[in-house]
């Protein structure tokens, strides 16, 4: 008697042919792999035009809350155009860009003069710290310290830092064209997403990520200044020569998250090494600018940056390390404000937001909540809105 055919028993399939992977899946990853190592190296060969960007985009940043209250002001029945904010904000930034890098090239100078000055003397300080290990180690490092080519290596930084002042000029040219189309931002966003609420909600998500780039850098700011001033203090009174050099690239130093303050201590032990050749003074000055880096880097900036950062510290030192291979020292300076816009981006894209929880120091990403609002039509006239909020004179324009 013959079974139905619905009763008759389903193959089952069993084996290697179970077990064969996808090939969309493997086609997706290998896209996926592709399209980072093309990223990659677009960002490695345009790296001198990409930094320089992305410097000019966290100055704008900085500064275009400033430019929005600015231009909100009255001066009796008139209101601060927002054109002479933006021009009175740009030559304030390329003053005070082009000063910074004049004071950083003149300290790189002297520190490769005097560098040179040490040059002959250095060999026989280094040596001398491995004395107790015997004589032979010490005339084994002093022969080793003595065939490095100096000369070709301080070439090589004073190569780059003549590079800075042409950054420096491409910074200031792009934040000018930045300002220049501030007053667009809004009126893309709304055409680029063709939602209303959808560019709302888009451009406060910018401004949360200018909102805590900015706190952040004003804070790195604070703490790094104090923390140079006293360095000064400490080299100044033990008699360093590059006292005024030390503080500046300490100050410098310290924006690199970590890392910066350790190699500012060690940088100033190896001078005062050099220069003194006295093992307990040196030791004095390491311990003095250590205990001022440990506190000012693990006490105040912690209790002044607060929850604002929110950045696994595991994660820092991942994002400082990739930016480093790729962009060198810039992107040292640069790997922390570009974590903090990654992970806000991540944490409001559903199928991102695991990567926002990895990188959050807490595993509690920015949400919704913490979103600052829009501003009202009311609120707008009293505070500054974000680099993204409509414009007034634009607004006034075509409401004529």
């Amino acid at each position: 008697m013959n079974r139905p055919a619905n009763d008759m028993p389903q193959p089952t399939t069993q084996g290697p042919a179970a077990r064969r992977p996808d090939p969309y899946r493997l086609q997706s990853g290998a896209l996926v792999i592709i399209a980072f190592a093309v990223v990659l190296f677009l960002l490695v060969q345009a790296r001198f035009l990409l930094i320089s960007l992305a410097t000019a985009i966290v100055l704008f940043a900085l500064t275009s809350d400033a430019i929005n209250f600015i231009a909100r002001q009255r001066v009796g029945p008139f209101r601060v155009p927002n054109w002479l904010a933006s021009v009175v904000a740009l030559v304030l930034i390329s003053t005070a860009l082009l000063t910074l890098t004049s004071i950083i090239l003149t300290q790189v100078n002297t520190v490769l003069f005097t560098t040179l000055t040490y040059t002959d003397r250095a060999p026989e300080a280094l040596a001398a710290m491995f004395a107790w290990m015997g004589e032979d180690v010490e005339q084994a490092v002093f022969n080793s310290v003595r065939t490095v080519e100096v000369s070709g290596y301080l070439r090589s930084l004073a190569g780059q830092a003549g590079n800075l002042m042409q950054g420096t000029v491409l910074v200031i040219l792009f934040v000018g064209f930045l300002f220049a189309e501030r007053i667009w931002f809004s009126t893309k966003l709304t055409n680029f997403f063709g939602d209303p609420a959808q560019a709302e909600r888009v451009g406060r998500i910018i401004g949360s990520i200018i909102h805590r780039v900015n706190y952040y850098l004003l804070v790195k700011t604070l703490v790094s200044a104090v923390t140079g001033v006293m360095i000064f203090g400490v080299a100044q009174f033990f008699g360093l020569e590059l006292a005024v050099a030390m503080g500046v690239i300490t100050f410098i130093l310290n924006y690199i998250p970590n890392i910066g303050s350790i190699v500012a201590t060690v940088l100033l032990a190896l001078v005062a090494y050099v220069q003194f050749a006295d093992p307990t003074m040196t030791l004095a000055i390491f311990l003095i600018a250590g205990a001022i880096q440990f506190v000012n880097g693990n006490v105040i900036d912690p209790m002044l940056m607060g929850r604002a950062l929110r950045l696994s510290s595991f994660g820092i030192i991942i994002s400082l390390a990739f930016w480093a291979a790729v962009w060198g020292i810039p992107g040292m300076f640069l790997s922390v404000p570009i974590m903090v816009g990654l992970m806000i981006v991540c944490s409001h894209v559903p199928a991102l937001r695991p990567v926002a929880i990895l990188l959050s120091r807490e595993g509690l990403p920015e949400d919704e909540d913490d979103i600052p609002p829009a501003p009202t039509p009311e609120d707008s006239a009293t505070r500054p809105a974000s680099a993204f909020a409509p414009d007034p004179d634009e607004q006034a324009r075509r409401s004529g």
